[in-house]
């Protein structure tokens, strides 16, 4: 949502912002170099298992998968090794366990895959859960697969029959030998959650997480932690605005690598190798060289680096290095100050939900196609009630280009599609009044009119 002049003039006691942007004479060029390195940090080091090095890949899909996500379900069963690849389904998280790993069971199975159902569920009351995570029957049938899929639902209801009290079971044990020998292991939205070390067992909304109403060991917990402990993993995440929970648990909890996967897309993770696969994209948080106010006593930062991967794009978590798709490389790069360069983009953007459903990646897609050198926005909560603790905290976004800032475009698809590499981001705690608003009052409408009949040159 972008700014109308007479909303900016409502709005700008409230904000206290002065909109800036500069002007910037690039031009467009067609092509681009295979890939984008972002500056020196500290390497990070590889993904490891308790016992051994990993071999294997780990799918974390965002959620909402598409039965005709052709690509993801046709690279999860290449990646477990094709037709007759055999896989096990949890449908643990899954209010319905039952129908939620059969509906899974018959759609890796129309892929080529032989699938079966693993009865591990708190749902099934009828299953003594501390027993059948120690059967060695279905602990042999999941070291047999070359494939472990879990589904949607609540994730800690996962963590809680694989992992409880933060000990490993002999069925989680068999997971990880899976992965480890180089099989797959994948998850959708709570299935993707439980990918990382730390993960949101059940968060707040995105607002609370950033005003710091969660607690350790309630809204957040251990997760399984098969893609390491350096990278954090979330779900659902460009739809819902969960960068803004991301951030602030990163910071508590010491990452500097987050990614954001978006629903009907999935990640394909392999030691320190990212590719997107899928309906969109994720987004790759980099917390390596930012900074905070402590004394602003809020949650605040400055500096995050911010890439926007679409399908088909490459990471590498060691190197800091982007690779675009074919398709992107076969399109426009979109670098400010590059020889031909055009921008297509001239209008100041100013965002009232920054936490809306894809605003941040398309702030980020028109940025860095633009003259301008920033864009900007608010999050807070219109619905707090009268007296609530923090109710007139709100955030100010401020998304800006840096010298490294780099991005390309495609419409080969049909729509045009972005990869924007290396968007600076900086988020301010602001007071904004509650009520946001009030009633339009006669003296209102008197003044109004007043003004309105006044010559443009006296306002």
């Amino acid at each position: 949502m972008q700014f109308s002049a007479l909303a900016t003039r409502l709005l700008a006691p409230l904000l206290a912002f002065v909109l800036s942007a500069s002007l910037v004479g690039p031009a467009r060029a067609h092509g681009a170099p295979p890939a984008v390195t972002r500056g020196a940090s500290a390497p990070l080091p590889a993904a490891s298992a308790p016992d051994g090095q990993i071999k294997g890949y780990a799918m974390a899909i965002g959620g909402a998968l598409k039965n005709d996500n052709e690509e993801v379900w046709q690279r999860l069963v290449a990646l477990a090794g094709g037709k007759g690849a055999r896989f096990v389904v949890f449908g643990t998280a899954s209010e319905d366990p039952e129908a939620s790993a059969k509906a899974i069971v018959e759609l890796l199975q129309r892929h080529g895959a032989v699938a079966e159902s693993v009865p591990v569920a708190p749902k099934f009351a009828w299953v003594d859960l501390n027993k059948v995570v120690r059967d060695p029957a279905l602990i042999a049938k999941v070291r047999n697969a070359r494939g472990v899929f879990f589904t949607g639902g609540s994730q800690e209801r996962i963590v809680d029959v694989l992992m409880p009290g933060g000990k490993p079971t002999p069925m989680l044990d068999a997971i990880w030998d899976v992965y480890r020998r180089g099989g797959v292991v994948a998850g959708t939205s709570a299935g993707a959650a439980v990918m990382s070390t730390v993960m949101f067992r059940d968060a707040p909304s995105v607002i609370d997480v950033m005003k710091g109403k969660w607690v350790d060991g309630k809204q957040v917990d251990r997760g399984l932690g098969f893609v390491g402990p350096d990278l954090f993993v979330d779900q659902h995440f460009l739809r819902r605005g969960r960068f803004g929970r991301m951030i602030p648990l990163m910071m508590a909890k010491g990452y500097r690598l987050g990614l954001g996967v978006d629903e009907n897309t999935a990640a394909v993770i392999r030691g320190d190798e990212v590719e997107i696969v899928g309906g969109r994209g994720a987004l790759l948080v980099d917390l390596n060289d930012i900074k905070t106010d402590p004394t602003l006593g809020a949650f605040n930062v400055s500096g995050a680096r911010l890439s926007y991967l679409d399908h088909g794009d490459r990471y590498n978590l060691r190197s800091h290095t982007l690779t675009p798709s074919a398709l992107k490389l076969r399109g426009d790069r979109l670098q400010p100050g590059a020889p031909g360069f055009e921008p297509y983009y001239t209008e100041d953007r100013f965002d009232l939900d920054m936490l809306g459903d894809s605003t941040l990646a398309n702030a980020m897609a028109q940025l860095v196609d633009s003259t301008k050198l920033e864009v900007q926005g608010l999050a807070f909560d219109p619905r707090v009630k009268p007296g609530e603790r923090l109710a007139d905290l709100g955030f100010h976004f401020r998304l800006y280009k840096a010298p490294d800032t780099i991005g390309w475009s495609s419409t080969e698809g049909g729509a045009e599609e972005y990869t924007v590499a290396n968007v600076r981001l900086d988020v301010t705690p602001v007071r904004v009044p509650m009520p946001l608003y009030g009633a339009w009052g006669k003296d209102d409408d008197r003044n109004a009119a007043k003004e309105a009949q006044q010559p443009e040159r006296s306002r």
